[in-house]
């Protein structure tokens, strides 16, 4: 189906509107993303803000344009396409359950509920997850992050528990990495505001400051004796690397808690897609290039299981490819989500990116 996008007043707004265009403040900060699905927080927020009016975007994005398929690219996909396998689907409503018991956390560091509000929310995530047993995640449908509304830590903690269950970890240890996803930045709560939310690149002493807040938020945890010391570890070493040039130890992998593994995988991926007033976001086909190239600072088989587990480009989604023709992808490759089979809308071609040599110098546009 077609997009469409059209200017509404706030008065007009309603919950599960998809807002067309993004929400900045006044230092050029993105505060909404485009394609968010409004709510009621965000529309409380904008009212507050004395916006008059927004775009929304109507119809259904089905991952590329709408291209008609000829009668042999049809009968070309009949025969070639295969399912998808099951990904994980987070509704909206719990989306906005979580992300609201995150800012609670973040806000609420020293509440004797922490724990307690902490477990709440891992279990209804780890519910989410586990459900219909899904071993795959759509990365077009995890929200790009945003400090306003914690959706960082939400995306972060939902991609780990894909990852670890990829990594061939059992429930327990996903409802635990889950714990250690959505907190592990839960110490920025102790950053200065104007180093943490500021619209511009941080100085090196800025920088210096805020390679503090894995060690701040391992003290938060510290002193509860309900996180156990792979929750701790996870948020502690996050930002270690594989090579030991990390932070805030510089340790090297023989040190890294497998849990803080995945998660800086997941970490690192969201930072690249984010967009930030001092930089764009990476294309999501970039942020996984670029992923596949840190085999110093990753763990290999962390990354491997990211690698198997995103789709990219999922099937029935229409793509262009370099050699300007548009095609239907039929199939992904698990091990290769940049190279998935392709049937041409026009000619019916079935183009296998990954596993035919006449492919190799074919590519996504």
């Amino acid at each position: 189906m077609a997009i469409t996008q059209k200017r509404v007043s706030i008065r007009k707004l309603e919950e599960g509107m998809k807002l067309g265009q993004q929400i900045r403040d006044a230092t050029g900060r993105v505060l909404i993303q485009s394609g968010t699905m409004l709510e009621g927080h965000y529309i409380k927020y904008l009212e507050e803000h004395g916006i008059n009016s927004i775009i929304i975007q109507e119809g259904e994005d089905d991952g590329g344009p709408d291209v008609p398929l000829s009668d042999r690219a049809k009968r070309a996909v009949e025969r070639t396409r295969v399912d998808d396998p099951v990904k994980v689907s987070l509704r909206e409503d719990v989306k906005k359950r979580v992300g609201e018991g995150v800012q609670y956390l973040f806000d609420n560091t020293e509440s004797k509920n922490f724990l307690e509000t902490t477990n709440n929310v891992s279990d209804e995530l780890t519910k989410a997850i586990t459900k219909y047993d899904a071993v795959a995640i759509d990365i077009a449908q995890l929200k790009v992050s945003d400090e306003y509304t914690f959706k960082h830590s939400v995306d972060v903690a939902s991609l780990a528990m894909i990852i670890a269950k990829k990594y061939g970890m059992k429930r327990d240890e996903l409802r635990e990495i889950g714990i250690a996803g959505l907190l592990h930045d839960v110490g920025k709560s102790k950053i200065p505001k104007q180093i943490l939310n500021k619209p511009a690149k941080l100085t090196d002493e800025e920088f210096h400051q805020m390679k503090f807040h894995s060690l701040y938020g391992y003290k938060i945890l510290e002193g509860n004796n309900g996180f156990s010391t792979a929750v701790k570890s996870g948020v502690l070493q996050h930002h270690e690397k594989m090579n030991g040039h990390g932070y805030p130890m510089a340790v090297d992998g023989t040190r890294i808690h497998p849990y803080a593994r995945i998660i800086s995988v997941a970490d690192v991926y969201d930072a690249l897609v984010t967009e930030r007033p001092y930089k764009k976001g990476f294309p999501k086909k970039d942020a996984i290039e670029i992923i596949m190239t840190m085999t110093d600072d990753l763990d290999i088989k962390a990354m491997k299981s990211f690698l198997t587990s995103v789709i990219l480009y999922p099937v029935d989604s229409i793509v262009r490819l370099s050699n300007g023709e548009y095609g239907k992808v039929v199939e992904n490759n698990p091990d290769y989500p940049l190279r998935p089979k392709v049937v041409a809308t026009e000619t019916g071609i079935v183009y296998d990116l990954n596993n035919d040599v006449k492919c190799q110098h074919l590519v996504i546009m």
